[in-house]
């Protein structure tokens, strides 16, 4: 890794059984989302963007690219991605935040951004507890991490703050929701590499500018 600001975008993707009726539309969300990344990395020289992407469900955790460079992220299918079983979000989260955290130590121009996509609230998690996860969370808030939470079928704003996420988003449970879900991430994706080599500060709400500005007060 050269002297560029590093940009980590780490993905922690829903795979239990009930994301299998969303699972064409995730999937061509999911692939939209990489070539977003790859093209803005593009846009701005000074940085270098890396993906680290873990699936999970209750038969396990997949870790399908740790640090990879986004130009060589391959894009997933429908066997790469075989929604099953339960819903351990908090041992996805505390397995694979603390394994970047660890990589990072000794680094100082990074940003990481994290982008949980779920349908369902945490219900069969064994390693790591809601204790733990918010203070995860609540350090590397400090520490340059931002931290977003989009979910569909549960009160997506509850439980995302009762894990300390602010940043957070609803979507329907369709094709257009879906769609529309995955424009909005990107276009508040584009905002936050600008701000970053802007160097303005990123510690608004991730998702302000996707609002109509007439949902705004």
């Amino acid at each position: 890794m050269d002297d560029k600001h590093q940009v980590h975008n780490l993905i922690i993707l829903d795979e239990s059984g009930s994301m299998e009726t969303i699972k064409s539309s995730i999937i061509k969300g999911f692939n939209e989302l990489v070539q977003t990344i790859q093209g803005i990395e593009k846009q701005y020289p000074d940085q270098d963007h890396y993906i680290t992407f873990l699936t999970f469900n209750g038969l396990g955790q997949k870790l399908h690219h740790f640090i990879e460079p986004v130009s060589k992220i391959k894009q997933i299918d429908d066997k790469t991605y075989n929604p099953e079983a339960s819903t351990p979000l908090f041992d996805a989260m505390g397995y694979i935040i603390n394994k970047l955290k660890k990589h990072l130590q000794k680094q100082t121009k990074y940003n990481v951004l994290v982008t949980i996509l779920t349908d369902g609230e945490e219900n069969s998690s064994k390693e790591f507890s809601i204790n733990d996860i918010i203070m995860l969370v609540e350090e590397l808030k400090q520490n340059k991490w931002t931290f977003t939470y989009i979910g569909t079928d549960h009160d997506v704003e509850k439980i995302a703050l009762s894990i300390s996420i602010n940043n957070t988003m609803f979507f329907k449970r369709n094709e257009s929701g879906i769609k529309d879900m995955f424009a909005k991430e990107q276009k508040a994706r584009e905002l936050y590499y600008m701000k970053i080599h802007s160097e303005e500060d990123i510690s608004s709400n991730y998702f302000d500018n996707t609002k109509d500005p007439k949902e705004k007060k």
